[in-house]
């Protein structure tokens, strides 16, 4: 009980984010900690034009860990990652996109992990909540999707990732800030970790150019790294991608030729019933019984109510190996 908590700085960078901000800055507030202090709360908002910068000195007066720094002009989330990190007081930053929402216990599975000396960068498990009810929102699905099983092997960190702070700023010319920071950290002989329990809401994006203009820059962000810098990130690795993308193809297969299956007997089915009513003028008020369904349902609701209680009370093991020198 006396074992003294981890304290961390949390950075949040934002342009025009007042849709978002209000509720990210709420969430941050009332992150239910335990082994990890957050001692202040850093936005800097970026060449914004809406109402970010009200609403967060609103918060301002109702939590005084929340400090402000402005940029008069959007210079890219680089530069404002170099505010956070000349103005951050603590080892240990947290560092979270302003169009992100932190689950309750995120900060404290991401940043507990620093009590193991070897670690020097973890990241969060990305969730997009808008729905796949539509194709791109199926792609970015199926994509963070990828991404966790992909992290689960080799981390690959976005939107809310932690790190020591082992360096000062970030060259200005790097647009994939979290997979710099990666290549730092590892330089430096420490580890890199995936947090599969810190989750990290977000929305992808709804159409189609979007999607692919998001997808471009990041790659062209990914590459130039690879060449100026030397370091390629996990999804550069295109046997471990497509081994994930095949896995996840099957699934869908058989998810396909399930459905296909269950329309055919569906189709026949409703074939045998017209032909029942309209050629054998078949009424079924006594019907043909479906003996499979006779059974104890006591005792079947018992061994459910079970089988859901022990999935309740044990808890989910993740093998994460980390990125090391």
């Amino acid at each position: 009980m006396n074992q003294e908590k981890i304290r961390c700085s949390v950075g949040v960078t934002a342009y025009n984010e007042e849709a978002n901000i209000g509720a990210l800055l709420d969430a941050l507030i009332h992150q239910h900690l335990y082994d990890v202090e957050i001692t202040e709360i850093i936005v800097v908002a970026s060449g914004c034009t809406d109402r970010t910068v009200p609403i967060v000195q609103e918060y301002m007066e109702k939590d005084p860990r929340i400090r402000l720094f402005v940029q008069p002009r959007r210079e890219g989330k680089t530069s404002a990652i170099n505010v956070f990190l000349q103005h951050a007081r603590e080892d240990i930053c947290v560092l979270e996109s302003g169009d992100t929402l932190p689950r309750e216990d995120a900060i404290e599975n991401l940043v507990r992990m620093f009590a193991d000396p070897k670690v020097g960068m973890t990241g969060a498990h990305k969730v997009p909540l808008n729905t796949p009810d539509h194709l791109v929102g199926l792609f970015t699905h199926l994509r963070l999707r990828m991404e966790h099983e992909l992290c689960l092997d080799i981390p690959r960190l976005g939107e809310l990732i932690a790190f020591r702070k082992v360096f000062d700023r970030i060259p200005p010319d790097v647009a994939m800030d979290e997979a710099f920071v990666e290549a730092l950290v590892i330089q430096r002989g420490l580890q890199v970790r995936y947090a599969p329990d810190a989750v990290v809401y977000n929305s992808g994006p709804e159409t189609v150019s979007e999607f692919v203009r998001q997808r471009r820059r990041n790659h062209a962000g990914h590459l130039y790294l690879k060449h100026k810098y030397g370091y390629k990130v996990a999804s550069i690795q295109n046997g471990r991608v497509i081994k994930i993308a095949l896995r996840e193809m099957w699934g869908a297969i058989r998810l396909l030729f399930t459905l296909g299956v269950l329309a055919v007997l569906e189709a026949w089915a409703r074939l045998l019933g017209w032909y029942d009513f309209a050629i054998k003028k078949e009424l079924h008020t006594v019907w043909d019984m479906a003996w499979s369904q006779k059974t104890n349902l006591a005792q079947a609701e018992q061994e459910w109510t079970g089988r859901k209680h022990e999935e309740t009370i044990v808890s989910p093991v993740h093998e994460v190996k980390p990125i090391e020198r």
